[in-house]
């Protein structure tokens, strides 16, 4: 039966580019061309293909019995035809030897990779050869043999890449296949190079050592073959006698694999990666190798050996070549700046990338090849020190095995994987075509679409692989970046390899050298975390070298381990903390520092261990209205009031835990961490009040609130300068709605007041936040809510000169913007007279200070360290800054804030104080309040006074910045700052 011929817009449709001559060379095919011409368009390139097989059959034996067997037998058609349409080179080669078409009708292509010591007899036959003796030598004349070579390796390449093309190989295989095919080459090389030496050449044993991606079974169809050659002497032969010999045949080995002949080149060996590189000799003893790795070797020559595997020649020396390296390789990352090292090599690499192939750069380029096998190659050599199942030389295994290991995530070592294999699939594509070396993404239209058909995008393939190529890329960008500059890998390296194997009997002495109290304890917690083979202990593992020396840096270590596993018992199982820590060194780092320096930070990480996703968040606190905004919002998915109450102070719990981390970590100074707390605590206020507002309405069973309320902040509150233990200082004000009897008001407003103080007070896994109202008129025994009139008929009638300087740091911040503005208006001419206070006003202020300083300083207080009532301390600060306000503010307008140092600032340019001695105050007034904090911190409770333990006040000191052992110069710097602004008050405030 005559099949119909094909019109040639049938071929377009088909995927072939040029119907006119497609339909040409089909006609030169013959009848067999129709039942062929559907595997001929599923291949890379249709018209190639299907003009490299009309060539083919000019040029076989028996033509028809050719066509008519591919017709018949769809596999060998399909192997045949997928190396045509890719493979211009390899096209070549079937036309020089029609007979090797005869290669790919072996059934057993698709499914078997033939051994890798078939290959290498196959090859060492075909030069003449006994695959079987010690030191074989090619019996073939010279140029015979050298052709010879070059034939049967094209003749074996020819089958690897109908298996590749046709069959799905994946790239693993299909790169280890290269890489035996590339090793029995250099076996047959050597075997023509003793042919070529005579009988000099026994008087050397040559160990031929792969380096690179022939060492890592995983070279490129068309790549420089990189070796080392190791050598003994041989018999009687003397050293020298052993050196020329060996120094001849690895010359004349490189030399039979580069030339080039009749039948063209196998590629390149390069030895350059041997000791001293060109300039060192080509060959070297055992002896030799181990005193340069062991004196003068660089970093980035163990990488090299991370891929070396003895390939040809003696091989027993090659494994002594191999037992002598593997120390040297795996205490490598040891040395000194060794992450460091491999990192600026890296970006050494991409600066001499030429910028017109930056971005088509598969292997050098910035997201390519060589980021992902940098980045699991610093891993290995890392953590394979101690983890010997991280030792695989072939990049995709070595991945597979960081990701069992826990070291790289589940995911991200899946998509590195699929963006590796994909990528080295292209290179291996763009190679195959004309089988030369390059690494680089044509920018031709044509090009591109066999190379996108070559992997199987065959509806649109040029957009479809440039869509695929930039997510891979994106892909390897984001992972080498995640994992190449991984801060636990510095901190890792640094550790010797017996120390980070935390082996039990050496550890004790050691977390004692560290400077934990309790060794037996800490060894206890270390086995609690690391026993067993789960993932997480594995990940503990890894962690822990690293944490332990920077808990050890911190002031409690002891503290710090005990937290890691207290909090590691809640979230170990959880898919995000520890792949946190061990993707974020920085995160890890931080969360050592806050565990073994602060007992409030650490409470707060217990009550909600998820608040460690903060420590590697931006530590800038949040605004008071974002955080009003995202409270309200949490509030309102719950139904009950305290149960909105609860997710308003879950909120606070968290944003405490951000400003405590800031200042741990010295990114926030007293005044911004002051600033944090007050918008916390008035975004805490301004939600709880509508929540108080809502649950008061649903008690009274009324539909809107009587009552528009406000709340004003005092103290410390008020000035901004809220600490970790500070009440809220407030003042309630109402104004009723409109038609609302009073007394109904103010009982409704006196309702949401304690429901309020009452919710912050439930108790919870947070800190409660203590609404204190007692500076209210009459304080304790007056109303706790007052209208607006009210607090200007007391102000006007009986207030006191204390309470103005109250009113100094008033701020009316939360509740009704209208009503906060109308109190704001009625207590500035009292805090801020244009005439200042009077004189029996400015003694009754100092005779108000001179009872607290007698009255309020606790029983058996040291009145030098004090940090509030003490001298030179808070209260003599901001009494002093106070009294200068109340006497002056009237007249200058910039003293008019409830700010301690942004009024000093205004008494400095307003020449009421010296600027030294605005200075002395500023400097006091941070001073003390960071200690404040920094007591608070790690105690997890305020205190007032100078730590007296040795312990807490090393910690304190650590927290302000001094280094280790200088506690005792925070203190005098302490009582040298106090005591000059103590100076300065005594001249200001009470001369």
């Amino acid at each position: 039966m005559t099949s119909r011929p094909i019109a040639r817009g049938e071929f377009i449709r088909q995927g072939f580019l040029d119907g006119e001559t497609a339909a040409e060379n089909l006609q030169r095919i013959g009848s067999s061309g129709p039942e062929l011409i559907a595997l001929i368009a599923r291949t890379a390139d249709p018209d190639d293909a299907l003009r490299g097989l009309a060539d083919l059959a000019d040029e076989v034996e028996d033509r028809e019995a050719f066509l008519t067997e591919l017709a018949e037998d769809e596999g060998t058609a399909m192997r045949l035809l997928s190396v045509l349409g890719a493979s211009e080179a390899l096209s070549d080669h079937l036309l020089r030897h029609p007979e090797h078409w005869r290669e790919l009708t072996d059934p057993t292509l698709g499914n078997t990779r033939p051994a890798a010591y078939a290959v290498r007899a196959d090859l060492l036959r075909a030069v003449g050869a006994d695959p079987l003796a010690h030191c074989p030598v090619a019996a073939m004349l010279d140029i015979e043999a050298v052709d010879a070579l070059r034939v049967e390796y094209r003749r074996i390449l020819l089958r690897l890449a109908s298996r590749d093309l046709a069959h799905g190989v994946g790239i693993d295989d299909v790169a280890a296949e290269i890489s035996d095919l590339a090793a029995g080459t250099l076996e047959a090389a050597l075997a023509i190079a003793r042919a070529r030496v005579g009988e000099s050449a026994a008087n050397a044993r040559l160990a031929v050592i792969a380096m690179g991606k022939c060492g890592g079974h995983e070279l490129n169809y068309i790549s420089d073959v990189d070796v080392i050659f190791v050598h003994a002497a041989a018999g009687e032969a003397s050293d020298n006698e052993a050196t020329r010999a060996a120094t001849q045949l690895a010359s004349q080995l490189m030399q039979i694999c580069s030339d080039h002949t009749g039948e063209g080149t196998i590629w390149p060996v390069d030895a350059n990666l041997r000791p001293e590189g060109k300039t060192g000799p080509l060959v070297r003893t055992l002896a030799s190798h181990e005193g340069y790795y062991g004196r003068w070797a660089k970093t980035w020559e163990f990488q090299a050996l991370l891929k070396a595997r003895p390939v040809a020649g003696d091989m027993e020396l090659g494994a002594d070549y191999m037992k002598m390296i593997a120390p040297l390789v795996w205490s490598a990352a040891s040395r000194d700046g060794f992450v460091e090292d491999v990192q600026a090599m890296r970006r050494r690499v991409l600066e001499h990338i030429p910028s017109d192939q930056a971005e088509r750069q598969l292997k050098l380029g910035s997201g390519g090849l060589r980021d992902v096998e940098f980045a699991v190659q610093l891993l290995q050599m890392v953590h394979g020190r101690v983890d010997e199942r991280l030792r695989a030389s072939t990049t995709l295994s070595a991945l597979a095995d960081l990701t069992r290991g826990g070291y790289i995530g589940r995911e991200d070592g899946q998509a590195m994987h699929e963006a590796y294999a994909f990528l080295r699939t292209l290179e291996h594509r763009i190679q195959l075509y004309q089988l030369r070396r390059t690494h680089v993404l044509p920018d031709d239209e044509h090009e591109l679409r066999r190379l996108g058909r070559s992997i199987g995008l065959l509806r649109d393939p040029v957009r479809e692989l440039d869509k695929w190529w930039k997510h891979h890329r994106r892909e390897v960008r984001r992972l080498h970046e995640k994992l190449f500059y991984r801060p636990l890998l510095s901190a890792v390296a640094k550790i010797p390899g017996e120390e980070a194997r935390l082996s039990t009997d050496a550890a004790k002495q050691r977390m004692s050298a560290l400077g934990y109290m309790d060794p037996s304890a800490a060894l206890r917690h270390l086995e609690y975390l690391t026993t067993g083979v789960s993932r997480t202990a594995s990940i503990q593992k890894q962690l822990l070298p690293a944490m332990l020396e920077w808990f050890a840096d911190a002031p409690d270590p002891d503290a710090g381990l005990f937290g890691f596993r207290r909090i590691s018992e809640t979230l170990g199982s959880t898919h995000w903390y520890l792949s946190m820590l061990r993707d974020e060194g920085e995160v890890a780092q931080t969360m050592a520092r806050v565990l073994a320096t602060s007992r409030y930070a650490t409470d707060l990480l217990e009550r909600e261990p998820t608040g460690v996703r903060i420590l590697g968040a931006d530590l800038t606190p949040l605004g008071s209205e974002a955080l009003t905004k995202e409270m309200l919002a949490s509030a309102g998915r719950q139904d009950a009031p305290d149960a909105k109450a609860l997710a308003i102070r879950a909120i606070r719990r968290r944003e405490l835990l951000r400003v405590a981390t800031g200042e741990l970590t010295g990114d926030l100074d007293v005044v911004r961490v002051g600033e944090g707390l007050t918008n916390l605590t008035d975004a805490t206020l301004e939600a709880t009040l509508s929540v108080a507002h809502t649950s008061v309405c649903a008690q009274r069973k009324i539909g809107e609130p009587l009552s528009r309320i406000a709340i004003v902040a005092m103290g410390r509150y008020g000035g901004f300068e809220l600490s970790y233990g500070s009440d809220a200082d407030v003042m309630f004000v109402h104004a009723p709605q409109e038609g609302v009897e009073p007394q109904k008001a103010a009982t409704y407003a006196q309702a949401v007041a304690n429901e309020l103080r009452r919710m912050l007070a439930l108790p919870a896994s947070d800190p409660p936040l203590e609404v204190d109202a007692d500076l209210r008129p009459e304080g304790k025994q007056g109303p706790l809510v007052r209208t607006l009139e009210s607090y200007a008929g007391y102000y006007a009638k009986w207030s006191s000169v204390w309470e103005f300087q109250a009113l100094l740091r008033a701020d009316a911040v939360v509740g009704d913007p209208a009503l906060r503005e109308k109190f704001t208006a009625l207590i500035n001419p009292l805090r801020f007279p244009e005439e200042g206070i009077s004189a029996g006003d400015v003694i009754e202020v100092r005779r108000i200070k001179a009872r607290v300083d007698d009255e309020r300083l606790p029983r058996g207080a040291d009145p030098n360290t004090h940090l509030k009532l003490g001298r030179g301390g808070l209260a003599d600060i901001e009494w002093t800054v106070q009294l200068l306000q109340m006497q002056h503010a009237g007249i200058h307008e910039s003293l008019q804030t409830p700010r301690t140092l942004n009024a000093l600032r205004a008494a400095r340019d307003a020449e009421l104080l010296s600027a030294e001695d605005a200075d002395s105050l500023t400097e006091a007034w941070r001073l003390v309040s960071s200690m404040r904090n920094a007591i608070t911190l790690v105690r997890g409770k305020p205190s007032d006074q100078v730590p007296r333990d040795s312990r807490e006040r090393a910690a304190v000191a650590s927290v302000l910045g001094y280094a280790a052992g200088e506690s005792d110069a925070m203190v005098n710097d302490y009582m040298r700052t106090t005591r000059h602004a103590h100076a300065v008050v005594e001249r200001v405030f009470w001369s």
